[in-house]
């Protein structure tokens, strides 16, 4: 039997929620097979993140060159990088080894309880952008990169996915799971000078610890299972929806808690 292999690039979250436990998760449960190469720790918990410590370039670079010796991703996604230099060496994977592989860019700034997760971080992440397919910013972080304010309609969100897309990036996700809109979520899908809407029913919770790094793994996990990248976004989309709404009721910490990434495979027994 042969399945997709996926790659994650990102840090550890020791909680389990986001980071590579999420990718790992998150490609498990859409059928895949999982791998990562951590390039920074962290230590944080549901109520946030305490601390963040980089991992040492050359140690990341010797992850990835031997892993990619031996077996060949078919989809990788980039989350956390940690510094400038861990941010370099990846780019010259992706300019080398890994330049024909489906690629998904998490721009992995700040956490959710206001961390830095990035030193220089809007530099850094916009050298990466015309090295992967695909990049996937909240509201937050494209405003940081397009410098410019945090969208606060629809029609913000399009101009600024355009934005990005100017800065050099083929694809770009603008995840608007933060827009404050009483019914909807609502994501912009920008290709070829082309948007598209991506809408599901808003869940009221606050456990939404590790959406980001979810959403953007999914989007990596079904790409390789799907006709085209619109197609694995949209799918993504609603497996995330399932997520979300099983992690209501999950119970985990007591701060933000995590999805159940599991939700589906427990609804399959």
């Amino acid at each position: 039997m042969s399945i997709p292999r996926l790659l994650t690039i990102a840090g550890s979250d020791p909680s389990g929620g986001a980071g590579i436990q999420a990718d790992l998760k998150t490609f498990l449960a859409l059928d895949t097979y999982g791998m990562a190469v951590i390039t920074a720790i962290t230590a944080q918990s549901t109520r946030g993140v305490a601390a963040s410590h980089p991992l040492d370039a050359a140690l990341v670079a010797e992850q990835l060159d031997t892993l990619l010796v031996d077996i060949s991703p078919d989809a990788v996604k980039i989350g956390m990088l940690g510094s400038p230099e861990v941010a370099a060496v990846v780019a010259e994977r992706l300019a080398g080894p890994l330049s024909s592989t489906p690629s998904v860019l998490d721009t992995v700034m700040v956490s959710s309880s206001g961390a830095s997760l990035l030193s220089d971080p809007v530099a850094t992440l916009r050298g990466l952008l015309p090295l992967v397919d695909v990049v996937t910013p909240n509201l937050d972080e494209a405003a940081l990169l397009t410098g410019t304010p945090v969208a606060r309609s629809v029609s913000d969100m399009i101009i600024q996915a355009e934005q990005v897309a100017a800065l050099g990036a083929r694809r770009v996700l603008l995840k608007g799971g933060h827009l404050s809109q009483e019914f909807a979520a609502v994501d912009v899908w920008w290709e070829a000078d082309a948007p598209r809407l991506f809408e599901s029913a808003r869940i009221s919770t606050r456990h939404l610890h590790g959406t980001g790094c979810t959403f953007s793994s999914a989007v990596a996990a079904l790409r390789p299972q799907c006709p085209s990248w619109e197609q694995a976004v949209a799918d993504a989309k609603a497996w995330v929806s399932d997520a979300i709404l099983g992690g209501v009721d999950l119970s985990v910490g007591n701060g933000t808690g995590p999805l159940d990434h599991g939700v589906g495979l427990r609804a399959r027994r």
